[in-house]
Protein backbone atom coordinates (compact mmCIF):
# COMPACT_ATOMS: atom_id res chain seq x y z
CA UNK A 1 0.00 0.00 0.00
CA UNK A 2 1.18 3.70 -0.98
CA UNK A 3 -0.27 6.52 1.25
CA UNK A 4 1.37 9.62 1.18
CA UNK A 5 1.97 10.69 4.86
CA UNK A 6 -0.30 13.88 4.38
CA UNK A 7 -3.32 11.72 4.14
CA UNK A 8 -5.72 11.14 6.78
CA UNK A 9 -7.38 7.92 7.03
CA UNK A 10 -9.78 6.84 9.09
CA UNK A 11 -9.48 3.33 11.21
CA UNK A 12 -12.84 2.15 10.30
CA UNK A 13 -11.62 2.08 6.70
CA UNK A 14 -11.03 -0.68 4.62
CA UNK A 15 -8.32 -0.82 2.04
CA UNK A 16 -6.56 -2.96 -0.18
CA UNK A 17 -2.73 -3.56 0.18
CA UNK A 18 -2.63 -2.39 -3.32
CA UNK A 19 -4.73 0.57 -2.85
CA UNK A 20 -2.56 4.56 -3.39
CA UNK A 21 -3.62 7.17 -1.88
CA UNK A 22 -1.97 10.95 -2.77
CA UNK A 23 -1.51 13.85 -0.50
CA UNK A 24 -4.18 15.11 1.45
CA UNK A 25 -6.44 12.62 0.37
CA UNK A 26 -9.49 12.07 2.97
CA UNK A 27 -11.17 8.63 3.45
CA UNK A 28 -13.96 8.22 6.00
CA UNK A 29 -14.67 5.24 8.05
CA UNK A 30 -17.36 2.79 6.34
CA UNK A 31 -15.38 3.33 2.71
CA UNK A 32 -14.34 0.11 1.54
CA UNK A 33 -11.63 0.48 -1.78
CA UNK A 34 -10.75 -2.87 -3.63
CA UNK A 35 -7.51 -3.51 -4.88
CA UNK A 36 -5.19 -1.65 -7.67
CA UNK A 37 -7.40 1.46 -6.91
CA UNK A 38 -5.98 5.25 -7.33
CA UNK A 39 -7.00 8.27 -4.98
CA UNK A 40 -5.48 10.99 -6.33
CA UNK A 41 -4.27 13.93 -4.07
CA UNK A 42 -7.29 16.01 -2.06
CA UNK A 43 -10.18 13.61 -3.47
CA UNK A 44 -12.99 12.74 0.02
CA UNK A 45 -14.34 9.94 0.17
CA UNK A 46 -16.90 9.51 2.67
CA UNK A 47 -19.73 7.36 4.02
CA UNK A 48 -20.93 3.86 3.33
CA UNK A 49 -18.84 3.85 0.01
CA UNK A 50 -17.87 0.72 -1.68
CA UNK A 51 -15.39 1.10 -4.46
CA UNK A 52 -14.13 -1.92 -6.61
CA UNK A 53 -10.66 -2.84 -8.27
CA UNK A 54 -8.48 -0.61 -10.97
CA UNK A 55 -10.56 2.78 -10.20
CA UNK A 56 -8.53 6.37 -10.79
CA UNK A 57 -10.41 8.93 -8.13
CA UNK A 58 -9.39 12.20 -9.25
CA UNK A 59 -8.26 15.14 -7.26
CA UNK A 60 -10.74 17.26 -5.47
CA UNK A 61 -13.68 14.93 -6.31
CA UNK A 62 -15.80 14.55 -3.57
CA UNK A 63 -17.07 10.59 -3.50
CA UNK A 64 -20.02 9.26 -1.05
CA UNK A 65 -20.76 12.31 0.36
CA UNK A 66 -24.38 12.50 1.40
CA UNK A 67 -27.41 13.39 -0.99
CA UNK A 68 -28.44 16.77 -1.58
CA UNK A 69 -32.12 15.98 -0.33
CA UNK A 70 -34.13 18.37 2.17
CA UNK A 71 -35.62 14.65 3.57
CA UNK A 72 -32.33 13.04 3.88
CA UNK A 73 -31.81 12.72 7.76
CA UNK A 74 -28.46 11.33 8.30
CA UNK A 75 -29.76 7.61 7.45
CA UNK A 76 -27.25 4.96 6.76
CA UNK A 77 -27.41 4.83 3.13
CA UNK A 78 -24.85 3.59 0.02
CA UNK A 79 -22.79 4.09 -2.99
CA UNK A 80 -21.72 1.19 -4.92
CA UNK A 81 -18.60 1.60 -7.53
CA UNK A 82 -17.56 -1.27 -10.03
CA UNK A 83 -14.22 -1.84 -11.50
CA UNK A 84 -12.38 0.10 -13.98
CA UNK A 85 -13.62 2.95 -13.87
CA UNK A 86 -12.31 6.91 -14.10
CA UNK A 87 -13.95 9.38 -12.02
CA UNK A 88 -11.78 12.54 -12.78
CA UNK A 89 -10.94 16.04 -10.77
CA UNK A 90 -13.69 17.74 -9.10
CA UNK A 91 -16.36 15.09 -9.94
CA UNK A 92 -18.61 14.42 -7.18
CA UNK A 93 -21.28 11.16 -6.16
CA UNK A 94 -23.20 10.98 -3.76
CA UNK A 95 -25.44 7.79 -1.66
CA UNK A 96 -28.26 7.39 -2.16
CA UNK A 97 -31.83 8.02 -0.10
CA UNK A 98 -34.37 6.15 1.84
CA UNK A 99 -36.93 7.26 -0.27
CA UNK A 100 -35.19 5.76 -3.32
CA UNK A 101 -33.27 2.83 -3.63
CA UNK A 102 -30.88 3.51 -0.61
CA UNK A 103 -28.23 3.12 -3.09
CA UNK A 104 -26.16 4.91 -5.68
CA UNK A 105 -25.21 2.53 -8.16
CA UNK A 106 -21.86 2.69 -10.58
CA UNK A 107 -21.11 0.37 -13.04
CA UNK A 108 -17.65 -0.55 -14.56
CA UNK A 109 -15.11 0.90 -16.99
CA UNK A 110 -17.07 4.16 -17.13
CA UNK A 111 -15.13 7.75 -17.77
CA UNK A 112 -16.89 10.91 -15.59
CA UNK A 113 -14.64 13.85 -16.93
CA UNK A 114 -14.02 16.49 -15.11
CA UNK A 115 -16.97 18.47 -12.89
CA UNK A 116 -19.24 15.77 -13.91
CA UNK A 117 -21.78 15.05 -11.07
CA UNK A 118 -24.05 11.59 -10.39
CA UNK A 119 -27.13 12.65 -7.71
CA UNK A 120 -28.44 10.39 -5.36
CA UNK A 121 -30.13 6.87 -5.82
CA UNK A 122 -29.13 6.96 -9.71
CA UNK A 123 -27.90 3.41 -11.40
CA UNK A 124 -25.35 3.73 -14.15
CA UNK A 125 -24.46 1.14 -16.04
CA UNK A 126 -21.27 0.00 -17.77
CA UNK A 127 -18.95 1.82 -20.24
CA UNK A 128 -20.30 5.19 -20.04
CA UNK A 129 -19.07 8.74 -21.09
CA UNK A 130 -20.28 11.48 -19.38
CA UNK A 131 -18.17 14.84 -20.59
CA UNK A 132 -17.24 17.74 -18.62
CA UNK A 133 -19.90 19.08 -16.55
CA UNK A 134 -22.49 16.61 -17.27
CA UNK A 135 -25.08 16.36 -14.59
CA UNK A 136 -27.86 13.63 -13.27
CA UNK A 137 -30.40 14.40 -10.98
CA UNK A 138 -31.56 12.35 -8.81
CA UNK A 139 -32.63 8.59 -9.32
CA UNK A 140 -31.60 8.90 -13.12
CA UNK A 141 -30.78 5.72 -14.65
CA UNK A 142 -27.89 5.62 -17.30
CA UNK A 143 -28.03 2.41 -19.75
CA UNK A 144 -24.67 0.65 -20.42
CA UNK A 145 -22.59 2.77 -23.38
CA UNK A 146 -24.55 5.47 -23.15
CA UNK A 147 -22.66 9.02 -23.89
CA UNK A 148 -23.94 11.84 -22.44
CA UNK A 149 -22.04 15.43 -23.62
CA UNK A 150 -20.88 18.39 -21.90
CA UNK A 151 -22.67 20.86 -20.31
CA UNK A 152 -25.89 18.37 -20.33
CA UNK A 153 -28.42 18.76 -17.36
CA UNK A 154 -30.33 15.28 -16.84
CA UNK A 155 -34.00 15.58 -14.61
CA UNK A 156 -34.51 13.81 -12.10
CA UNK A 157 -36.23 10.12 -12.70
CA UNK A 158 -35.26 10.21 -16.21
CA UNK A 159 -33.62 7.13 -17.60
CA UNK A 160 -31.29 7.25 -20.71
CA UNK A 161 -31.09 3.93 -22.84
CA UNK A 162 -28.32 1.93 -23.79
CA UNK A 163 -26.02 3.54 -26.48
CA UNK A 164 -28.30 6.82 -26.23
CA UNK A 165 -25.63 9.81 -27.47
CA UNK A 166 -26.52 13.14 -26.21
CA UNK A 167 -25.09 16.46 -27.25
CA UNK A 168 -23.30 18.90 -25.29
CA UNK A 169 -25.13 21.45 -23.44
CA UNK A 170 -28.45 19.44 -23.58
CA UNK A 171 -31.30 19.76 -21.23
CA UNK A 172 -33.20 16.49 -20.90
CA UNK A 173 -36.15 15.97 -18.64
CA UNK A 174 -37.85 12.81 -20.64
CA UNK A 175 -37.00 9.40 -21.28
CA UNK A 176 -34.69 9.00 -23.87
CA UNK A 177 -34.76 5.67 -26.38
CA UNK A 178 -31.71 3.76 -26.59
CA UNK A 179 -29.68 3.88 -29.62
CA UNK A 180 -30.49 7.12 -31.27
CA UNK A 181 -28.89 10.68 -31.09
CA UNK A 182 -30.49 13.59 -29.18
CA UNK A 183 -29.71 16.96 -28.76
CA UNK A 184 -31.54 20.44 -27.41
CA UNK A 185 -33.42 21.48 -24.53
CA UNK A 186 -37.00 20.44 -23.26
CA UNK A 187 -39.28 21.36 -25.74
CA UNK A 188 -36.55 22.02 -28.58
CA UNK A 189 -35.32 18.43 -28.08
CA UNK A 190 -34.51 16.89 -31.43
CA UNK A 191 -33.96 13.44 -32.12
CA UNK A 192 -31.26 13.22 -35.19
CA UNK A 193 -30.95 9.05 -36.20
CA UNK A 194 -29.43 6.14 -35.14
CA UNK A 195 -26.52 6.61 -33.01
CA UNK A 196 -24.93 4.47 -36.28
CA UNK A 197 -21.18 5.07 -35.54
CA UNK A 198 -21.61 4.37 -32.06
CA UNK A 199 -23.34 1.03 -32.68
CA UNK A 200 -20.76 -0.05 -35.26
CA UNK A 201 -18.20 0.53 -33.11
CA UNK A 202 -19.77 -1.87 -30.65
CA UNK A 203 -19.80 -4.36 -33.27
CA UNK A 204 -23.46 -4.82 -33.58
CA UNK A 205 -24.30 -6.34 -37.05
CA UNK A 206 -25.14 -4.46 -40.02
CA UNK A 207 -29.02 -5.94 -40.23
CA UNK A 208 -29.16 -4.93 -36.66
CA UNK A 209 -28.18 -1.32 -37.77
CA UNK A 210 -30.36 -1.50 -40.40
CA UNK A 211 -33.44 -3.05 -38.80
CA UNK A 212 -33.10 -0.33 -35.93
CA UNK A 213 -33.18 2.42 -38.65
CA UNK A 214 -35.79 1.17 -40.13
CA UNK A 215 -37.37 1.04 -36.81
CA UNK A 216 -36.41 4.68 -36.21
CA UNK A 217 -38.32 6.04 -39.21
CA UNK A 218 -41.41 4.62 -38.32
CA UNK A 219 -41.24 5.48 -34.74
CA UNK A 220 -39.92 8.98 -35.13
CA UNK A 221 -40.37 9.92 -38.67
CA UNK A 222 -44.12 8.74 -39.51
CA UNK A 223 -45.87 11.37 -38.02
CA UNK A 224 -49.49 10.13 -38.85
CA UNK A 225 -49.23 7.08 -36.51
CA UNK A 226 -49.74 6.49 -33.09
CA UNK A 227 -47.19 5.82 -30.79
CA UNK A 228 -48.49 2.48 -29.97
CA UNK A 229 -49.59 1.96 -33.75
CA UNK A 230 -46.24 2.51 -34.36
CA UNK A 231 -44.75 0.09 -32.08
CA UNK A 232 -47.17 -2.54 -32.88
CA UNK A 233 -46.09 -1.79 -36.39
CA UNK A 234 -41.83 -1.97 -35.79
CA UNK A 235 -42.47 -5.64 -33.84
CA UNK A 236 -44.67 -7.13 -36.69
CA UNK A 237 -42.19 -5.96 -38.87
CA UNK A 238 -38.90 -6.23 -36.94
CA UNK A 239 -39.80 -8.26 -34.16
CA UNK A 240 -37.46 -11.08 -34.36
CA UNK A 241 -33.99 -8.29 -33.77
CA UNK A 242 -33.83 -8.08 -30.40
CA UNK A 243 -31.89 -4.48 -30.77
CA UNK A 244 -35.21 -3.59 -31.46
CA UNK A 245 -37.50 -5.79 -29.71
CA UNK A 246 -35.35 -3.88 -26.72
CA UNK A 247 -36.35 -0.40 -27.72
CA UNK A 248 -39.82 -1.28 -28.29
CA UNK A 249 -39.92 -2.66 -24.54
CA UNK A 250 -38.01 1.03 -23.31
CA UNK A 251 -41.34 3.00 -24.94
CA UNK A 252 -43.73 0.24 -22.93
CA UNK A 253 -42.05 0.41 -19.56
CA UNK A 254 -41.36 4.07 -19.18
CA UNK A 255 -43.02 6.03 -16.93
CA UNK A 256 -42.18 8.88 -18.16
CA UNK A 257 -43.19 10.37 -21.87
CA UNK A 258 -40.35 9.10 -23.70
CA UNK A 259 -38.87 11.69 -26.28
CA UNK A 260 -40.30 11.10 -30.10
CA UNK A 261 -39.29 14.43 -31.54
CA UNK A 262 -37.36 14.50 -34.60
CA UNK A 263 -35.15 16.71 -37.05
CA UNK A 264 -34.78 16.50 -41.05
CA UNK A 265 -31.06 17.53 -40.69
Amino acid sequence: MSIHPTAVIDTKAELDSSVEVGPYAVIDAGVKIGEGTIISAHAHVSGQTTIGKNNLIGSFTCIGFPPQDLKYHDEETQLVIGDNNQIREFSSMHRGTPGGHGVTTIGSNNLFMGYCHVAHDCIVGNHVIMVNNATLGGHVEVGNRATIGGMSGIHQFVRIGEYAYIGGMSGISLDIPPYVIVAGIRNELQIRSINRIGLKRAGFSSEDIRNLNKAFMIIFKTEDLLLQDALAQVMKDFGDCAPVARMVNFFKVSNRNVARLSSDE
